[in-house]
């Protein structure tokens, strides 16, 4: 049997910490930071953790 493939796409958005934690990046970070406020963007710049589809998001990723 082949071995099974991690979701390139899953790969690129979500990271797993070493006690299993699903990390992903906050959204509206990307563009028009002009009108965010400082403290904002500090804000979004942080990694946040995934709590509801973490274990669909582990099967993506083929770690158990």
């Amino acid at each position: 049997m082949p071995k099974a493939k991690t979701h390139r796409g899953a790969a690129k958005r979500f990271r797993v910490t070493r006690n299993g934690k699903v990390l992903h990046r906050r959204a509206n970070r990307a563009h028009l930071l002009g009108k965010k406020s400082s403290r904002r963007t500090r804000r979004l710049a942080r990694m946040n953790e995934v709590t509801a589809e973490r274990k669909n998001i582990l099967r993506l990723l083929r770690k158990r």
